[in-house]
Order: C-alpha cells, then structure tokens, then sequence
C-alpha cells in the first residue's frame, strides 16, 4: 500500500532539523486540516496555498513531492 504524502512527510520529521522540509513536515504535523490521506499533488497544493502560512515556499512542498514521489516508485 502506497502511503499518503503526509505519512511520508512525518517520517521527516525531527525536532533538531532546521531544513526548510525538516520543518515543514515539523509544522504539517500541527496543521489539524493537513489533507492527511491525500497521495496527489494538485490536492496538496491547493490546500498549501490556501492554509499552508508555515510555508516559507512553495518550493519547500515541491522539494518534498518530488522526494515522496521517488520513495515511492
């Protein structure tokens, strides 16, 4: 079973990271309306950039799609 992109956002999780997606997945994890079941992007996306202030960009989701959808193939 493929794992949800939040699934997988959480396993980067780490407290003493300070990377841009170390700390996305750190603030995803406090975002109670996370799509959390969502695998596609473009639902991640229009959710972000509606709801997503803890992101300092875009490109820090896309860095993260980009590494969730290579752990997966």
């Amino acid at each position: 079973m493929r794992l949800s992109f939040y699934q997988y956002l959480m396993t980067l999780r780490n407290l003493d990271g300070n990377d841009e997606v170390t700390q996305f997945a750190n603030n995803a994890f406090f975002d109670q309306s996370f799509p959390k079941q969502a695998q596609q992007y473009d639902e991640i996306s229009n959710y972000l950039e509606l709801n997503g202030g803890y992101l300092p960009s875009m490109d820090v989701f896309d860095d993260a799609y980009r590494m969730y959808l290579e752990k997966m193939n």
